[in-house]
């Protein structure tokens, strides 16, 4: 089947320097379903890009009925960061920014297009929608390089049926990210891939590419859903695979054959469905998503694992001052703020006051915190 690999670059900041996009393209362009899968836009997470090898591997065999469009490299501008040894992939060192966060938000745009020309065939207004939010995409103006790798990513996915942006945490079990909207009908992939938590939102605030890519659906259908149905017609997930050190080979291609599985269950690809696992969770509320936070600096002493249940009020960790001059005072024990699952917990083991050492996915949400419902 046809498996083109395309260049983009992106504008330079600094004569004498350039950098691309490597963009893999598999079946025939405007075929849907379409799929778009992307790995490290936090360009130090690095199990995607071993997932995205394997998957371009299969993809190149397989019969691909719609259009798949995979990019392994999602940002060169932070693979490129690095400092006396460290690699700082995650925010960019220019001003500090999450690469993950400040899409472009093409809703109002595009509602202002459609406005009064929506009916009561959903197709058609699906059509119509993804047609404004191209036009309106492609009137944005980036400033910089950064900028321009965004709204580079967004244009090559903002009309997919699927979109998975491939991430990892620090130590983790694997997790989803994904709209309200969206749930069940992502239950499928998330079973494949055995995810252990699947958090649900419809406004995580930032915004992230996912919901840069799928709010917009149930933004508008808000907005515009008494001229005729606007379905959630791009549904988009952020895949978190384990944490930063679980890079390996057996890993890689069993994350990548699971999202193959999915391909092939939506009709992407050709092949035989296979009969899901049972799921390995319940989707729950981003907004229960506990955070236990150091209140003191010192060294981590993890009491619980990643994958473990813990009931409110137990010990997850401590931390241990080792300049106390008792040495019985010297320890101060994190406990869960809920009954849930240890989703995600730090991978270094010194932790300064404010740092974030653990994540508890819990069932209800809890009180609003002022802030953002994602730890930048």
């Amino acid at each position: 089947m046809p498996h083109s690999v395309e260049t983009h670059p992106l504008p330079s900041e600094r004569i004498g320097t350039s950098r691309s996009l490597t963009v893999h393209r598999f079946g025939t362009p405007g075929t849907r379903p379409k799929v778009y899968i992307q790995a490290g836009l936090h360009a130090d997470e690095t199990p995607g890009f071993l997932t995205a090898h394997h998957l371009i591997r299969r993809l190149a065999s397989a019969r691909v009925l719609g259009e798949v469009v995979v990019v392994p490299v999602a940002n060169p501008v932070g693979l490129s960061q690095v400092v006396k040894g460290t690699h700082v992939g995650r925010y960019a060192l220019n001003d500090g920014g999450n690469f993950n966060r400040g899409f472009a938000d093409l809703a109002e745009a595009a509602q202002a297009r459609v406005q009064g020309r929506l009916g009561p065939d959903a197709a058609a207004n699906v059509a119509l929608i993804r047609g404004a939010l191209r036009d309106a995409h492609a009137e944005v103006r980036p400033g910089d390089e950064i900028a321009a790798m965004k709204h580079a990513l967004l244009g090559l996915a903002l009309d997919a049926d699927l979109v998975l942006d491939l991430h990892c945490d620090m130590e983790a079990v694997v997790h989803l990210y994904t709209g309200d909207a969206l749930w069940p009908e992502l239950a499928d992939l998330a079973a494949d891939l055995g995810a252990e938590a699947v958090l649900l939102a419809s406004d995580s605030g930032g915004p992230p590419f996912d919901e840069a890519c799928s709010a917009t659906w149930w933004r508008l259908s808000e907005r515009l859903g008494a001229e005729g149905p606007v379905p959630p017609a791009c549904a988009a997930v952020t895949v978190e695979l384990r944490g930063k050190a679980d890079v390996d080979d057996a890993r890689a291609t069993a994350d990548a054959e699971a999202i193959l599985r999915t391909l092939v269950r939506r009709g992407v690809v050709e092949g035989d469905p296979v009969p899901l696992p049972d799921p390995a969770c319940e989707a729950t509320p981003l907004a229960g998503l506990a955070r236990v936070i150091a209140p003191a600096s010192g060294v981590i002493a993890f009491r619980r694992s990643v994958g473990d249940r813990v009931e409110a009020g137990e010990t997850v960790a401590e931390i241990v001052d080792p300049t106390a001059k008792d040495p019985d005072a010297a320890r101060i024990a994190l406990t869960a703020p809920v009954a849930g699952l240890v989703m995600a917990r730090s991978n270094v083991r010194f932790a300064g006051r404010g740092d974030l050492i653990a994540s508890i996915a819990g069932a209800a949400a809890l009180p609003a915190s002022g802030r953002g419902l994602l730890f930048d």
